[in-house]
């Protein structure tokens, strides 16, 4: 069972996370990670997907987010220019506790601009008493059409 505290702490980390990427403030973002972090966006609606075995959009670990969030600083990200205006619309948010004791935080999501639509689940684990973002997978509505462009997904 989660505390009323712990509930407000998951839904107030996954309302940071959406604003810190939507400002491009990355350092902040990548700031939230785990070590050991996976970022992953299945090409598939399927909730069995695997991402050893099916095509992703995204499938990052941490050296990956660190080469992504250096190459956004750089200011030469050419999918960036001009810069995406973006403003993320986070509902329906639930959380859970793992097994292990980490907080699975669903949520649905509208991306303005190119109307994305999907749900997010976050998977949070305190680190010396801080939530950090160990697993980020965004299942897309149309995940099986072709996207034009990704940049959003940061």
């Amino acid at each position: 069972m989660l505390s009323d505290t712990e509930r407000q702490a998951a839904i107030e980390f996954v309302y940071r996370e959406a604003r810190l990427a939507d400002e491009a403030r990355y350092a902040e973002w990548h700031a939230l990670w785990t070590d050991d972090a996976v970022y992953w966006v299945p090409a598939t609606t399927d909730p069995a997907a695997d991402p050893e075995r099916h095509l992703s959009h995204i499938y990052d670990n941490r050296a990956r987010l660190d080469t992504r969030v250096k190459l956004l600083q750089t200011g030469h990200r050419y999918s960036q220019e001009p810069a995406s205006l973006m403003r993320r619309l986070i509902s329906n948010i639930e959380v859970e506790r793992a097994e292990n004791g980490d907080l699975v935080v669903a949520s649905n999501f509208k991306h303005e601009m190119h109307w994305w639509v999907g749900r997010t689940t976050h998977r949070l684990r305190r680190v010396d008493g801080a939530l950090k973002l160990s697993q980020k997978t965004v299942v897309l509505v149309n995940a099986a059409e072709p996207l034009p462009n990704l940049s959003f997904l940061i």
